[in-house]
């Protein structure tokens, strides 16, 4: 009786062993509700921080005659990065072909263009443990955010044109290398090679917004009677 019990624990010791890497599967591919529904309330609470509060933010400090101007631009800043997002932006920043732990290669500084058009993301897509989908568009809020950011560095002195051109030139070629070296994870270069730990966009979005308002204000130069008139603004 000994033996028949002691061959029976055995067998169901062995049996949950081996069901043990298929249980930790179907965990790992869960989707959790309540990590969706935080990330979609995050989303909005990010698109809120840009439309309408960017907005009316840098167009309470200009001067009424540009406050449309300011509101302009973000909004436009808002769909254009919308549709690069979509395109190419998504691939760009977070695919991970090529990529290896503790490797570094050119897809360690950015990522390819295979998932243009988020090719390959379904319904069954999934991102940790949230469908991907969501996080799509949680990180395309980012995307919107950053570049509008920059518009208070050179508001009143950009022409519309020339403010686009340069949106979708530094979207390109700054924001999506670097959000590709902190946040694509294993082989990127700051977020694993250097140890770089950037959990709220502090690298992604503000340095790298900050440098780039910093220089072009820089660049365009001062507002036209600065320090000869007073420059009230609007609100």
């Amino acid at each position: 009786m000994t033996s028949r019990t002691a061959g029976k624990l055995a067998l169901t010791g062995l049996l949950l062993g081996g069901l043990a890497p298929v249980a930790q599967a179907a965990d790992e591919a869960t989707i959790s509700s309540g990590d969706t529904a935080w990330l979609i309330t995050a989303s909005a609470l990010v698109l809120f921080m840009t439309l309408p509060g960017l907005a009316l933010f840098y167009g309470g400090l200009v001067r009424a005659k540009n406050v449309l101007s300011v509101l302009m631009q973000c909004f436009a800043i808002a769909s254009v990065m919308t549709l690069l997002w979509v395109v190419y932006g998504y691939s760009v920043a977070f695919s991970t072909g090529g990529m290896e732990q503790g490797v570094f290669n050119l897809n360690s500084l950015v990522g390819g263009v295979g998932g243009m058009f988020l090719r390959g993301i379904g319904p069954d897509s999934v991102s940790g443990t949230i469908p991907e989908a969501v996080f799509v568009m949680f990180q395309m809020t980012f995307a919107i955010i950053t570049p509008a950011l920059i518009v208070g560095a050179f508001a009143e002195r950009m022409k519309f044109k020339a403010m686009m051109l340069f949106s979708v030139i530094w979207f390109t070629f700054s924001y999506l290398p670097v959000c590709h070296m902190a946040w694509a994870g294993d082989g990127s270069l700051f977020g694993d090679l250097w140890g770089v730990l950037d959990f709220a966009g502090g690298t992604v979005v503000h340095i790298n917004a900050g440098i780039a308002g910093l220089v072009a204000c820089i660049m365009v130069g001062k507002r036209l009677g600065y320090g000869r008139e007073p420059i009230p603004p609007h609100s």
